[in-house]
């Protein structure tokens, strides 16, 4: 009986030292400054000249220097990062989920990956449905953050959401995201891309963006896009004050 005891005291030991020496994964998440959303225009409309162009752009600003030291200006001197592809209604697609971008080889590291990335056909133009797969993405993300923003890019209106801009922008907003808006304009158009000859930044002024300090950029052609989501991406992470609208063109970067 004395022997059974014993063993079963040591047994008892030997299993608190295997848990005090065994080591332990945090408790808590990863935490970054910001989860960036972005959902990027994959739509029909977009030509594979406009798609390399919006591909390259953001490649090359999240390695510019500029946007590195917004980046390390934040407590926690990391964002967390999503690129999304929408058009089709119902069926964005995440390209690449969420990644901690922090120094120069990180950045590269992502960009690379996002260079490579294939492209996979989407119909048009599903502008409320990508809101929500963004918004959905932020509230799910196993990385923790005091800031959430999507940021949205294209050259046309919402047409064909199964949940309407509107909608969804607005259940972003309540989630506590702020939805800011990327125009693009198309040559020999005007900034005419909107619904019923509105203004595209006009529309989503009015359809997309929402939340505290939210603005639209807009990029007069596809050639001037890079710039412009340079502008708009330190602005956003480093939470600066914006104005309601900004352009920039080929001709004045």
């Amino acid at each position: 009986m004395e022997a059974a005891r014993f063993r079963s005291a040591a047994a008892a030991a030997l299993a608190i030292a295997a848990i005090l020496t065994t080591p332990t994964r945090p408790i808590f998440a990863e935490t970054v400054d910001l989860l960036l959303a972005l959902c990027v225009d994959g739509s029909g409309s977009i030509d594979e000249e406009e798609f390399r162009l919006q591909r390259g752009g953001y490649a090359q600003a999240f390695t510019d220097p500029r946007v590195l030291n917004a980046i390390r200006s934040g407590p926690q001197g990391a964002i967390a990062v999503a690129y999304v592809e929408w058009g089709t209604p119902a069926a964005p697609r995440t390209v690449l989920d969420w990644t901690i971008i922090k120094d120069q080889a990180t950045a590269e590291a992502w960009a690379d990956r996002l260079l490579k990335e294939p492209r996979r056909p989407q119909s048009y133009n599903a502008i409320g449905d990508a809101l929500a797969h963004a918004t959905a993405m932020i509230r799910g993300s196993p990385i923790k953050a005091e800031r959430g923003v999507i940021d949205l890019s294209g050259d046309g209106p919402d047409l064909r959401s199964v949940k309407p801009a509107q909608v969804a922008r607005d259940e972003a907003v309540a989630a506590g995201i702020t939805v800011n808006a990327l125009a693009i304009f198309k040559p020999g158009s005007g900034n005419v891309g909107g619904l019923r000859g509105e203004p595209l930044d006009q529309h989503y002024e009015r359809a997309v963006i929402g939340g505290p300090g939210a603005f639209v950029q807009i990029a007069e052609d596809f050639k001037s896009f890079g710039q412009a989501i340079l502008q708009k991406l330190v602005r956003e992470i480093a939470s600066l004050p914006a104005p309601t609208r900004t352009a920039l063109s080929s001709e004045n970067r």
